[in-house]
């Protein structure tokens, strides 16, 4: 008979990531909210830079991500590793700098992306510094982890931690492969990957950290805390052996699936497509083992506020992964994409699962670590049917507003022409139902201040148990006895499952980026594309720092209604350096690849500077400090010489007279500007601001954005396009 051991529970750990959490999650989306409230009242972006939509969107997206659900994934794995492995964690000092990195990594995030400071990639948005950071609190984590991991008591692992294992691995993989950057300076990198590449590659990446950082995490969470809240076992174990295997091995080959009817070769296109389809099963069987495991219980789910938020949680999950493979599928990926639909599917998954299972979590903990109930039910059922209702408010008018922008787009005269010329046109048609959006979101943020509230008062009338003392039988060693189900081996050798997960997320990985990048037919050459001018360069830097991406998308999809609207469709080989690439993922704004040459150079001048007296209705933002601040060139010369480095065909001794060749077009877009009567005095005297005698407009930032702009599309000539899809 083994020994019993005496040891103690850390739950000063989990209380911190509980606090963080609770405290980003107001921040996060309370900058969420203003987002939402800038596209029904454009005045909210405050005419200053920090504060645009364009600026704050990545803000938002991290704090949620990062911030809100990362320090929810944290606290709940240091709470119920801890117990599930029967001892505590490997070392509290790689804990706390764990917590304390973390928290620092989110505070850098919170000061570089208002300034501008971003890489443009979608959920990877920050700089190389802080990219490096992340990588090493992350292996710091992982050392804490798999370190209590070979110290446990408990010899096998339970499924919850087969997910906290898989997470792990894959988004090691998944940040240091779409980070591979070369740095320019402090603040401003450049990706190894250019193109159809760096977008094949980004999109592994932002489908990926959905699957294996909101998602198999938070599955490990339901594992453990959704059994424990209803004091019943898992419904199925060997479900969850086929949800588990099936569903990493699936998820990783998804990504493409963001990038239908695009520049990505159609073999990529299909293979997105065929395992986005098959994700269905394995996430409806982990979705079915969770509802479930409450059979019988249905009497305490509608007693118990922390079930009832659990519920809505996994029944979300099962929603948005239904919902995802269906916008796989091409036909409907041509109604759904570039639309508010996304956006809604994106929050379905993002206050629905991982918002709601995150309060179930807090109000399930706190009230353990603090010996004591939780002070008011009442209050936790105000707080679930407030955000029931608030995602109930967000997702529908923006699925409604989808359907609305992809009809408008599409819809054809009886003779043939575009009935909706004007983009705006639909832009203006969606604001009520932005409107709506907003109010759910402001009904789901309130809520938050209402679980902080009951939160607090709980933590008032408990202990805190800082130590929890605990006790358990030392390890043996297993005997296997005839007749043990197979998956149990497994499950006693982390080693083995941690290189059989890493196997089973790196072929779908490896299948689709490598022919990519050593098959060159997959992005075919065009001869007429050649490197941006130093000009151009700076100023599509400019449209990377103020988001621009975030409302207009650089991708015309072979369909009739996009060919007629904007011109003729991409190719992969206009792409092929742009570092990063800069398709996007939704148009609140047109898509802008043809937009060179479209308008005169006076015509973007005054777009920028007052958009909604150029378009009548617009929301878009206005950027005054183009029209005051000098461009800082100062990293020009680095910039063609990291290019270069990259493959870029910039001549020899090109960088250092790049200067020169950038001052050149600068002052033709300036005079080409006081031809159509437009000068610098009269932009000041519209801003208010006093112009100096070194003013000058050929130095201004909105000099290289123009010309970035009228570069757009323009390399290739204007080729009847064959006949398109619909």
């Amino acid at each position: 008979m083994s020994r019993i051991e005496q040891f103690s529970y850390d739950n000063s750990i989990v209380r911190k990531f509980a606090i963080a959490s609770v405290i980003f999650g107001v921040i996060g989306m309370l900058v969420g909210l203003l987002l939402a409230l800038q596209l029904v009242f454009p005045e909210l972006n405050f005419g200053i830079s920090y504060t645009t939509f364009g600026r704050i969107r990545p803000l938002h997206t991290n704090a949620v991500i990062f911030a809100f659900v990362g320090n929810g994934i944290f606290m709940g794995v240091y709470y119920s590793l801890q117990r599930l492995l029967k001892t505590p964690m490997y070392s509290k000092l790689l804990s706390n700098i764990h917590f304390w990195g973390w928290q620092a990594i989110i505070l850098a995030a919170a000061i570089t992306l208002p300034l501008g400071i971003t890489s443009s990639h979608e959920y990877a948005e920050l700089e190389w510094p802080i990219d490096i950071a992340i990588a090493l609190i992350w292996v710091v984590f992982g050392i804490n982890m798999f370190g209590t991991i070979l110290k446990r008591r408990e010899t096998h692992l339970y499924v919850a931690i087969w997910f906290y294992i898989a997470t792990w691995i894959t988004v090691t993989i998944l940040h240091i492969f779409n980070n591979l950057e070369l740095p320019v300076t402090l603040t401003k990198s450049y990706p190894v990957f250019a193109g159809v590449q760096d977008a094949l590659v980004q999109w592994w990446y932002g489908h990926n950290a959905v699957a294996f950082f909101l998602t198999t995490p938070y599955l490990g969470l339901m594992y453990y805390f959704l059994p424990k809240a209803a004091n019943r076992p898992v419904y199925s174990y060997r479900l969850s052996i086929i949800h588990f295997w099936a569903l990493i091995f699936i998820y990783i080959w998804a990504g493409p699936h963001h990038l239908l009817y695009t520049s990505l070769p159609d073999w990529a296109q299909s293979l997105g497509m065929v395992f986005s389809l098959m994700l269905i099963a394995p996430s409806w069987g982990g979705m079915l083992n969770g509802l479930l495991t409450l059979r019988g219980a249905w009497d305490r789910v509608r007693n118990d506020p922390i079930l009832k938020f659990m519920v809505v949680a996994v029944t979300a999950y099962g929603m948005s992964t239904f919902e995802g493979p269906m916008m796989s599928i091409k036909s409907f990926n041509a109604i759904t994409h570039y639309t508010d639909w996304t956006i809604a599917h994106v929050h379905v998954g993002a206050l629905g699962w991982n918002g709601m299972l995150t309060f179930g979590v807090l109000y399930w903990i706190l009230p353990k670590i603090y010996n004591t109930q939780l002070f008011s039910k009442r209050l936790a059922n105000a707080h679930f049917w407030m955000g029931t209702t608030g995602i109930i408010l967000y997702a529908v008018p923006l699925y409604w507003a989808g359907v609305t922008q992809q009809l408008m787009w599409k819809q054809f005269t009886p003779e043939g022409f575009l009935q909706y010329t004007n983009f705006l046109e639909t832009v203006t048609q969606i604001i009520p139902m932005y409107a709506i959006r907003a109010v759910g979101g402001l009904l789901f943020f309130a809520g938050l201040f209402v679980m902080m509230y009951n939160l607090w008062k709980t933590m008032r009338q408990g202990q805190f148990q800082a130590s929890e003392s605990a006790q358990a039988p030392a390890r043996v060693k297993h005997v296997p006895h005839k007749g043990e189900y197979w998956h149990r081996w497994i499950e006693r050798r982390s080693v083995q499952m941690s290189i059989l997960a890493l196997i089973a997320i790196a072929i779908g990985g490896l299948v689709e980026i490598l022919p990519m990048m050593w098959v060159d037919s997959n992005v075919p050459k065009i001869a007429t594309v050649q490197p941006y001018t130093p000009l151009e360069l700076e100023g599509r830097d400019l449209y990377i720092r103020e988001g621009c991406v975030g409302c207009h998308s650089q991708m015309i999809r072979p369909f009739r209604s996009e060919t007629e609207r904007y011109g003729d469709y991409s190719k992969s080989g206009e792409f092929i350096y742009d570092r990063p690439f800069l398709w996007g993922s939704k148009r609140t704004g047109p898509d802008l690849h043809r937009v060179g040459g479209k308008y005169p150079d006076a015509w973007h001048y005054n777009h920028m500077l007052a958009p909604a007296v150029v378009s009548n209705g617009s929301i878009m933002p206005a950027y005054p400090w183009m029209f005051t601040d000098d461009l800082n060139t100062s990293s020009l010369e680095k910039k063609i010489e990291v290019l270069q480095t990259l493959g870029t065909p910039y001549p020899s001794g090109f960088a250092q007279q790049a200067e020169a060749d950038l001052r050149k077009q600068a002052q033709e877009i300036a005079k080409s500007l006081q031809e159509n009567d437009i000068s610098l005095e009269n932009t000041y005297a519209e801003l208010g601001k006093t112009i100096q005698p070194s003013d000058k407009l050929e130095n201004k930032e909105i000099i290289a954005l123009i010309a970035y702009l009228q570069r757009l599309g323009t390399d290739i000539s204007k080729l009847k396009a064959p006949k398109a899809q619909n």
